[in-house]
């Protein structure tokens, strides 16, 4: 019976490859976290332009834009939050 010793940072191709695979991995993940974080700051903004302008904001429209991950359409919401009178406005032409 023949025993294999593994000594870490051999740059076995094993190891190379499972290295690889984790970087890329920790890379996409920080990618995704980017994207979420600035989803999640862009609702949070849309949501306080609004009620620092005494725009009320029903709990649909806050769900709505929260549970949103489109920075596009929260970037459109956002501009949108500086005008409207209503919180629904910010929807409108979607629905």
């Amino acid at each position: 019976m023949t025993m294999a010793i593994y000594f870490p940072g051999r740059r076995t191709l094993r190891e190379e490859s499972y290295l690889e695979g984790k970087a890329e991995g920790v890379t996409e993940g920080k990618a995704e976290g980017v994207v979420a974080g600035r989803a999640e700051g862009v609702a949070v903004a849309v949501l306080r332009v609004l009620e620092r302008r005494g725009v009320s904001v029903s709990e649909g429209v806050r769900s709505r834009v929260t549970g949103c991950a489109d920075p596009e359409l929260l970037d459109l919401w956002l501009d949108r939050a500086f005008v409207v009178a209503a919180g629904e406005e910010i929807f409108l032409d979607e629905e």
